[in-house]
């Protein structure tokens, strides 16, 4: 008898839990997966906010094969003028519509773009203390781990990198923690692991201000929140601030690997200096990912998908009525539906799973269900994904 893949999936591939979901796809499309028996799921949580232009769009697929007849991989990023590359970086740069965020450096993942970042902030102030917030998650790497604010994540890989602070996100009083000492503080516009929690443009012009009286570097983490989940394209745009450095990934690739960070070039300049190649990278901005990056970011502005995100937004909110659920926050496709445990949630996300719609919990807030679909969901899908999602309240709740 033939080996099956979930038999391989078992023996050979390194698990993250002891209780992988273990589905297997066979293909997907706009904002459905399909497993191996031809049942089709929505997918609501889009691979963790990454599929924002839905699976596999035709323009990012058209921009990956003649991407493919060009070149792929040719030497390590920053040697050679590849036209992806350039066409990408210099898009980026117009999408913050700022006059300082002018370089951009390319990386692998989001984890590496915070790596490069907390490493261009000491270069640049020669200071060594990093601020990050409670219940914020930045990677899993150790320095990015180290910016972690939950130290059940943390404890099992220590010691992990010193001069690290944490802060209360939103909490105007807090930001008197960041010093003359501090090099950088490393915030989301919304608390994503946490369980999307929002704070003020009040606060962020304050966080600003405060950076600028201490010279500390204001790093913001637009790793989930970036290419339009929000509702602008980057949600620092809604606070009426700028960062010094911009991180993306997840939604920036249209589904390959790729991340980035953003800063002036005053800034950036410093990792060519003392010691020359101050930070490298082999695949870091790959040029079928960065083709398939600018396909994903025109993609966004052509068929004008920011428009009706606050829109799908609403029309979640007003769906999701239930005696169960406590709350429905958020902004724009990046929601959580906070539910009494999560025993509950799991419940309801596995009922989900079975009736062919995929979700989530938080890492940092597994009592809330996870939300945060394709830009390109129909308010009829809407409508489907709440019925589904209604229904397996519904059941798991007449069981308790």
């Amino acid at each position: 008898m033939a080996i099956t893949h979930r038999q391989l999936f078992l023996d050979h591939l390194a698990k993250t839990s002891d209780a992988p979901l273990a589905l297997e796809i066979e293909k997907a499309e706009h904002i459905y997966l399909y497993d191996v028996h031809g049942k089709s799921y929505i997918d609501l949580i889009s691979g963790i906010a990454v599929s924002n232009v839905g699976h596999r769009h035709p323009k990012v697929i058209s921009a990956i094969k003649n991407q493919l007849d060009a070149y792929m991989h040719l030497m390590v990023y920053g040697e050679y003028i590849q036209s992806p590359q350039v066409k990408l970086a210099a898009a980026l740069v117009k999408s913050t519509q700022s006059s300082k965020l002018n370089q951009v450096y390319f990386t692998n993942s989001g984890t590496e773009a915070v790596e490069g970042a907390m490493k261009l902030a000491k270069r640049y102030t020669g200071r060594t203390e990093i601020i990050s917030c409670f219940q914020a998650y930045h990677g899993a790497t150790q320095g990015a781990l180290s910016l972690a604010g939950d130290e059940n994540f943390k404890n099992s890989f220590r010691p992990l990198l010193p001069d690290i602070r944490h802060i209360r996100h939103g909490n105007l009083d807090d930001l008197t923690q960041i010093t003359h000492k501090t090099a950088a503080i490393v915030i989301e516009i919304v608390g994503g692991e946490s369980g999307v929690r929002l704070a003020s443009k009040a606060y962020f012009m304050a966080l600003k201000q405060r950076c600028k009286e201490t010279g500390c570097l204001l790093i913001i983490d637009e790793i989930q929140t970036g290419f339009g989940r929000t509702g602008t394209f980057w949600a620092f745009q809604a606070m009426d601030i700028e960062p010094d450095i911009l991180l993306s990934a997840k939604g920036m690739g249209g589904g390959m690997p790729i991340g980035a960070f953003i800063a002036p070039e005053e800034i950036m300049q410093t990792l060519t200096i003392r010691p020359v190649l101050g930070h490298i990278t082999t695949f870091g901005g790959h040029p079928v990912s960065c083709a398939s990056s600018l396909a994903t970011l025109d993609t966004i502005f052509e068929e004008c998908l920011l428009d009706d995100v606050e829109k799908k937004s609403q029309l979640f909110k007003d769906l999701l009525i239930h005696p169960s659920i406590k709350e429905v926050r958020g902004i724009g496709l990046m929601l959580a539906v906070e539910m009494d445990s999560f025993q509950t949630v799991k419940a309801v996300i596995d009922t989900c799973i079975e009736q062919g719609l995929i979700t989530d919990w938080f890492l940092f807030c597994d009592y809330s269900i996870r939300i945060a679909p394709p830009l390109v969901i129909t308010e009829e899908e809407i409508k489907i994904a709440c019925n589904i999602l209604l229904q397996a309240i519904e059941q798991v709740s007449s069981k308790n």
